[in-house]
């Protein structure tokens, strides 16, 4: 089978999501996880059109990267010369060896969109290839809008592919620019131009119609040898292809070689979503949270005996960890695969303990399925194997109205260690919760110094009883980090202060609990 080229454009395409604004130094942090990942090329961005890009470029002159770095543009504009096109000419200054530019394949964005005709469209394509092959520059041509364009007309968007090819472009890439075309077309359509010109094709879609994963395995199948896509799905609208379903996929169910280290697959993901300050998104394959998350008593105790059974994959393969979810259906399989993997001998007395503890807490309104370090803490003191290391003797809360309407909060802890040690510190904070977060790590920063590397990274309310209002029981679900690893806890009262305390309390027993032992503990 041919060895399948790796295209990333999260730089660019993906920088077009809505609310991601990378930096330079952002982009330069995903350059180097995309370099280490071994990501064929990577395109960086438009040096003619973003002062960010141009500088980026310029910091890459003269750095050798194993990954091609790819500065994008277009085609050279209506009755004026590749040469004297100023963007075209920022292109070929560029640090970039590899260029990508995009060019009309479809005729009626060349009469509708660019306002000039079929054959001024193809002199553009000509003359802007051929402009930057002479610059010494590998170039790679976006037939943007081609499969629309084929399918209204075919002889055109064919003499579009063929006058790059015969320009000198090393690649063809054919785009399903606004993701509407189905899988079977793609298929078909890619098989007849890979027949049809004498250039390596490449693919990228778009997901507008959630295919996009698909259809670039289709267009593979069918004989392109490049991918284009973007890490986690980023891109404009509703997002480009997936990188991170795409390259397991052909890796793991197809058959393909590719240069990426696949086990690698995960920890970009994350990276990604750090740099791009979004949300991971837990239930991505793959690489999400909840890719290898398992719940169901049944399942758990096929996957001990085999994983094939409910996995379709190893998680170790794309670098992500298979989870073990407890839960009153879960069953006594669960808790003891859970006991197992925390290393707690498990015997029938303290799996039934357990069990009927998780039973009544969720009957209270807790859910241990999202909040793994509570389940651990519970489960180490039910089980004899955890030690306190500290007693919340009391707090207060101190709530302000000051000028302007403004809301001030203070708290006050009183915490005793485990050798009897007393700390009554105060702090306020941005409302009573980061303010009660804030003076409790104060307070216990004296014993465990490590404690004031630890943020509060999230935090969510749920209200159990609607129509019991302001009444009800709420669940509280804290998510901590050491700027390393995360963990998340919950609390579960009728006063969300007492909640938001008690997740509090498990978040930072946990983390002393992880430094002391060394362990990892759960994410």
């Amino acid at each position: 089978m041919p060895r399948i080229y790796i295209y990333d454009t999260t730089l660019r395409d993906g920088a077009q999501t809505e609310g991601i604004s990378f930096s330079l130094k952002d982009k330069q942090e995903i350059l180097s996880a995309l370099d280490e990942f071994g990501a064929d090329f990577v395109e960086c961005g438009m040096p003619a059109s973003n002062p960010k890009d141009a500088e980026l470029f310029e910091s890459l002159r003269g750095r050798r990267t194993g990954t091609r770095v790819v500065a994008f543009g277009s085609t050279c504009r209506p009755e004026t010369s590749a040469e004297k096109d100023p963007q075209l000419r920022m292109l070929a200054d560029s640090s970039a060896d590899t260029v990508c530019i995009f060019g009309k394949a479809w005729d009626f964005h060349v009469t509708d969109a660019l306002r000039t005709t079929l054959e001024e469209n193809l002199r553009m394509i000509d003359d802007s290839v051929r402009f930057l092959r002479s610059e010494g520059k590998e170039v790679i041509f976006d037939a943007e809008h081609f499969f629309d364009g084929y399918t209204d007309n075919t002889e055109y968007a064919m003499k579009v592919a063929e006058t790059a090819a015969a320009a000198g472009a090393e690649w063809i890439v054919l785009c399903d620019t606004n993701g509407g075309t189905l899988v079977e077309s793609v298929a078909e359509i890619t098989s007849k131009v890979v027949r049809g010109i004498s250039v390596p094709v490449g693919i990228h879609c778009h997901n507008d119609s959630d295919l996009a994963v698909a259809c670039s395995l289709a267009a593979v199948r069918s004989g392109a040898t490049m991918v284009q896509g973007t890490v986690n799905g980023l891109g404009e609208r509703c997002g480009n292809a997936n990188l991170c379903s795409i390259i397991p996929n052909l890796m793991l169910k197809m058959g393909y070689k590719t240069g990426v280290g696949l086990e690698g697959l995960t920890h970009l993901s994350k990276k990604v979503s750090e740099v791009a300050n979004t949300r991971n998104i837990p239930h991505l394959p793959y690489v999400g949270d909840k890719a290898f998350a398992h719940k169901g008593g049944m399942h758990i105790s096929a996957l001990r005996k085999d994983t094939r059974t409910y996995e379709h994959v190893r998680p170790e393969t794309v670098g992500n960890i298979r989870r073990i979810l407890v839960s009153e259906v879960s069953g006594r399989a669960s808790i003891e695969e859970k006991m197992r993997i925390l290393g707690i001998p498990a015997t029938d007395k303290n799996i039934g303990s357990i069990l009927n503890t998780v039973k009544e807490l969720e009957s209270k309104g807790y859910q241990f399925d999202g909040a793994d370090a509570s389940f651990e803490l519970m489960v180490r003191k039910s089980s004899g194997n955890f030690n306190d290391p500290f007693d919340i003797a009391g707090f207060r809360l101190f709530i302000d109205e000051v000028g302007d309407n403004k809301l001030t909060s203070e708290a006050s802890v009183k915490v005793v260690d485990r050798l009897g040690n007393v700390e009554h510190t105060a702090s306020d904070g941005n409302g009573p919760v980061d303010a009660l977060d804030s003076a409790l790590r104060k307070a216990l920063t004296k014993f465990y110094p490590f404690l004031s590397e630890i943020r509060l990274v999230d935090y969510k309310v749920r209200v159990l009883d609607e129509k019991a209002a302001t009444a009800a029981p709420v669940r509280v679900l804290i998510t901590s980090s050491d700027g390393k690893e995360s963990w998340t806890t919950i609390g579960v009262s009728d006063n969300v202060i007492e909640a938001s305390l008690i997740a509090l309390s498990d978040s930072i027993e946990f983390a002393i609990f992880r430094k002391e032992t060394g362990g990892k503990g759960s994410e």
